[in-house]
C-alpha cells in the first residue's frame, strides 16, 4: 500500500513513517517544514522522502497515485489555536479539507483523518463515547468538529474515510512537544527536579502513546473498509482517564528526588473521561501497549542518554507556539503563516556571482 502522510515531519509524524515502513508500506511524506529545526534526539531509524507543500496549497496532482492518505498535518494544540483562530480555520479546517477533497478527486480510496478527545471540551461526570454531542472549548477543538463532519459528507465507496479522536498524546519523538502535559511535566521533573502546578490538578485527561496512536493507524489502514467506513473511533485506554494530578505524580514516581506542589483551581475547564470500547470492537488487533508510567520512564531513559539540559527542554522549536512565534519573528513566516522568501545574504551573493 502506498501511504501519503501529512505533518510527516511533526511529533507524531517522525515515529508514524519509520513505524509503517517497518511494516512494508511504501510511504511519501509531506510537511510545510515549520518545526524542521527541532531535532532531540536520534533514533537511527530510516524515514522518507518528504514532499515540502503547505497543505492550503496541495492540489490533486500532489495526491496522484496514492492507496490512502494519512492526515496529521494541522496546528496542533489548543494555546497554538487560540493565538489567532482565523490562523487556526485557515489551516485546520479549510487546510485540511483542501487535502480531503483534493484525496477525493485524486481518486485515493482512503482517507485517515487524526482528530483529537478535545472535541468532548467540558465534559461532567459521564464517560464520553463516540456518540455523545461534541462541546468544543477551543478553535483547535471547533475545526475538528468541522472537518469530521465535512468529511462525513465526502464519504463514498470509493473514498473512504476514518476519524480518529486520538487521546491527548505523550511519549518520546526525535520531533520531540514539550507543549503537551505528560511529556511538559516530564521535562520539568529532569530539569528543575519539581513540579509546581498552577492549578489543583482536578481536570481529567484520557492519554495515549504516540506508539499506540501509530498502532490505531496502522489498522485501521489493513482493516476492510466496511470495518472503518466513515466511522469516529476514540484513541486510548479507559485505564489511562487521569486527573491531571494522577499524571503528575506518576511522572514524579519516575524521575527520583522531583517533588510536587499544587496550586488553585484554574480557569481551563476542559475535562473530560472517555470511552474506548468501539475502537476494539471494530479493528480487534488494535490494544494499547503503553501506560503512563512506562512514557515517564521512557522520557527519562531518553533525558539520560542525551544529557537534556534546561536550555534544550526550553527550545522554541519543542513547543509549537513559541517555534512559529520565532519564525514570523525572524521574517521567515508572514502572519498567516505563509514561508516568505529570504533576502540574499552579501556573502551568499557574492558566492553566486562568482560561481557564474
Amino acid at each position: 500500500m502506498k501511504v501519503l502522510v501529512t505533518g510527516a515531519d511533526g511529533y507524531i509524524g517522525a515515529v508514524l513513517t519509520p513505524y509503517l515502513m517497518k511494516r512494508g508500506y511504501d510511504v511519501v511524506g509531506l510537511d510545510a517544514g515549520f518545526y524542521r529545526g527541532g531535532w532531540l534526539f536520534d533514533d537511527l531509524e530510516d524515514r522518507p522522502r518528504v514532499i515540502t507543500r503547505d497543505i492550503r496549497r496541495v492540489t490533486p496532482k500532489d495526491l496522484e497515485g496514492f492507496d490512502a492518505v494519512v492526515h496529521l498535518a494541522e496546528l496542533s494544540n489548543d494555546p497554538l489555536g487560540a493565538h489567532n483562530p482565523e490562523i487556526t480555520y485557515d489551516i485546520n479546517f479549510r487546510g485540511s479539507m483542501n487535502v480531503a477533497q483534493s484525496a477525493k478527486k485524486a481518486g485515493v480510496p482512503r482517507f485517515v483523518y487524526a482528530s483529537s478527545c478535545s472535541v468532548y471540551g467540558a465534559g461532567n461526570d459521564d464517560i464520553k463515547t463516540e456518540e455523545s454531542a461534541p462541546n468544543p472549548q477551543t478553535a483547535y477543538a471547533e475545526c475538528k468538529v468541522r472537518c469530521e463532519q465535512g468529511l462525513a459528507e465526502l464519504v463514498e465507496d470509493s473514498f473512504v474515510t476514518t476519524c480518529l479522536r486520538n487521546a491527548t498524546a505523550f511519549g518520546a519523538s526525535p520531533r520531540m512537544r514539550f507543549d503537551i502535559v505528560l511529556n511538559n511535566l516530564s521535562g520539568l521533573a529532569w530539569t528543575t527536579g519539581k513540579i509546581a502546578m498552577t492549578s489543583d490538578g482536578k481536570p481529567w485527561r484520557p492519554l495515549v502513546h504516540v506508539l499506540d496512536i501509530c498502532q490505531a493507524i496502522e489498522c485501521t489502514l489493513r482493516a476492510p473498509k466496511e470495518d472503518v467506513k466513515g466511522q469516529i473511533f476514540n484513541v486510548g485506554d479507559e485505564r489511562q482517564n487521569y486527573r491531571v494530578s494522577e499524571i503528575a505524580e506518576m511522572v514524579a514516581a519516575a524521575f527520583p528526588g522531583c517533588t510536587i506542589s499544587f496550586g488553585a483551581p484554574g480557569p481551563d475547564n476542559r475535562s473530560y473521561r472517555v470511552d474506548f470500547s468501539k475502537i476494539r470492537k471494530h479493528l480487534p488487533d488494535f490494544r494499547c501497549q503503553w501506560s503512563a508510567e512506562r512514557g515517564a520512564a521512557q522520557l527519562y531513559q531518553v533525558f539520560s542518554r542525551i544529557g537534556m539540559t534546561r536550555e534544550m527542554f526550553e527550545a522554541p522549536a519543542f513547543t509549537r507556539l513559541n517555534a512559529l512565534k520565532l519564525l514570523v519573528g525572524s521574517g521567515q513566516l508572514d502572519p498567516l503563516f505563509h514561508w516568505l522568501d529570504m533576502p540574499e545574504t552579501p556573502a551568499a551573493a557574492a558566492s553566486r556571482q562568482a560561481a557564474e
